[in-house]
């Protein structure tokens, strides 16, 4: 359990202040939004880069998973209490970053699993939501096409993020339909989405059962808020890295290049290392305390994902930003693809 103490601290912190809010609101709300922003950044900034590790991480996903649940339900019922107004503000944006970072990121951890039941539980986190549809977006069309336009959650080169999240929204809702559809022989609406569907109504009629109309109300920013965390995720971590054609017509095999990561430490243990994204693509079935970080074949990004985030909201800087980072490590590859010189006698 020690190899996973930073994976535990930055996870169940958060959560353990947000639940905190639930019932007692004043600062309590605050200091979850502190505890992942603040607190994150300025241990980050330590440089430390986690070491890999053989664990598993699989009992703290599944308490995590679960312990998502107890958040969503408890926050819904806050909604219709005695909190006042901004605290009730204050404990959605909270379990919006909660919800959009690291749950987002267990989730995903869970729904790789080979475990059916673990594979359920990130299917039914995602459900209640409100965005179930990305179980399988997410593994039928963006591990098969990650890094070329057949993938809805690739963002384009000079694409900005407002351009980037509705068509991400609904692309990656009707390709996953259709690998669906596929995987069933055609059903107009395959179990998977009847499921997603029947996750999200029920997540609300229990809201509206904890919470009333207040309850549902929270609920559902709450789950906008951190579907739009999920997708600056993706966003961050694909910009303008595609995978090249070859001789042959076809895509080239997706690799380490193709995928933006950061070492930052902390913010990484606090989302699941899902920052080391070039290695979760190579190897999809990894667990998370085993993903590795090599600078000399992945990209890395200049700041922390969670600071990339922020600046990708503004479209003009994050062009700035990246897209010469963007340009050069195209040529860079340009160069070690390109066909070596004769020799000169």
């Amino acid at each position: 359990m020690l190899r996973l103490l930073p994976f535990v601290v930055a996870t169940c912190t958060p959560a353990g202040l947000l639940l905190a809010a639930c019932v007692f609101g004043g600062v309590w709300a605050g200091s979850a939004i502190l505890a992942i922003t603040v607190v994150v950044f300025s241990l980050d900034k330590i440089g430390r880069v986690a070491p890999i590790s053989d664990a598993n991480g699989h009992c703290l996903s599944v308490v995590l998973g679960v312990l998502h649940f107890i958040l969503l339900g408890a926050a819904a019922w806050a909604m219709n209490g005695p909190l006042p107004l901004l605290d009730k503000v204050l404990l959605i944006v909270g379990c919006g970053l909660y919800f959009g970072q690291i749950s987002n990121a267990n989730a995903h951890e869970l729904i790789h699993r080979a475990d059916r039941w673990a594979f359920r539980l990130g299917a039914a986190n995602y459900a209640s939501l409100l965005f179930g549809h990305h179980t399988s977006a997410h593994r039928l069309v963006h591990h098969v096409h990650a890094a070329t336009p057949k993938d809805p959650a690739t963002a384009r080169g000079g694409e900005g993020f407002w351009a980037y999240l509705p068509r991400t929204w609904a692309g990656s809702f009707r390709a996953g339909l259709r690998a669906e559809r596929q995987r069933y022989a055609g059903v107009r609406w395959p179990a998977p989405y009847v499921g997603y569907i029947a996750g999200a109504i029920i997540t609300l009629a229990v809201a509206f059962t904890l919470g009333g109309v207040s309850g549902v109300a929270g609920v559902i920013a709450i789950a906008v808020y951190a579907q739009i965390q999920l997708m600056l995720s993706d966003y961050v971590q694909h910009y303008g890295l595609e995978r090249q054609m070859q001789a042959d017509g076809s895509r080239e095999k997706m690799g380490p290049q193709h995928s933006w990561n950061a070492p930052h430490w902390y913010s990484s243990a606090m989302m699941l290392n899902a920052p080391r994204h070039s290695a979760h693509h190579t190897q999809p079935g990894r667990a998370y305390p085993q993903l590795e970080l090599d600078a000399e074949t992945m990209p890395m990004l200049p700041r922390s994902l969670p600071v990339m985030g922020m600046i990708a909201l503004v479209p003009s800087l994050w062009r700035r930003v990246m897209d010469q980072r963007v340009a050069a490590w195209r040529k860079r590859r340009s160069v070690e693809n390109s066909p070596l010189e004769p020799a000169i006698p």
